[in-house]
């Protein structure tokens, strides 16, 4: 499972957690989360997110 991180504010999207309140159940990998889906802290879009390693 990979993360994916906004660039505007540094949200983590993890897709083992998912984002629940968002109604992203865990799990969901980053291709399936919807297009129209936000960044949960500062409401940027999906398209902000850079995809990045976790150590």
């Amino acid at each position: 499972m990979k993360s994916w991180m906004c660039v505007n504010c540094g949200y983590v999207y993890v897709e083992a957690a998912g984002d629940p309140a968002g109604g992203i159940p865990p799990g969901t990998r980053w291709e399936d989360v919807p297009d129209d889906w936000i960044c949960p802290d500062c409401g940027l879009g999906k398209g902000e997110f850079e995809m990045m390693e976790l150590d």
